[in-house]
């Protein structure tokens, strides 16, 4: 696929898959439910920020990702690998 590994184990990651011309990927149902809610939400808020505060994960994500024209695609993407999860996953 697009040869995303894990850093640590440079292991390929299991939950990837092509979606809008890139490779969405997850290293567990958290990480799909973390991406799930923040592409499903209508309305994203951000908290006040600090200047010298680290960015967060959704806020490094890919623009691709993050936009709206591309939301229907990523969630059916998102189901799709969540479909692979063993029962209770």
């Amino acid at each position: 696929m697009g040869g995303i590994v894990d850093p640590y184990f440079q292991l390929p990651l299991w939950l990837q898959a092509s979606c809008c011309g890139h490779v969405l990927w997850a290293y567990n149902v958290r990480h799909l439910d973390l991406l799930e809610a923040y592409v499903a939400a209508k309305l994203r808020e951000r908290g006040e920020l600090v200047p010298a505060a680290p960015t967060s994960l959704v806020e490094r994500l890919p623009t691709w990702l993050k936009a709206a024209k591309n939301r229907t695609e990523v969630l059916r993407t998102i189901r799709r690998l969540r479909s692979t999860l063993p029962a209770g996953g």
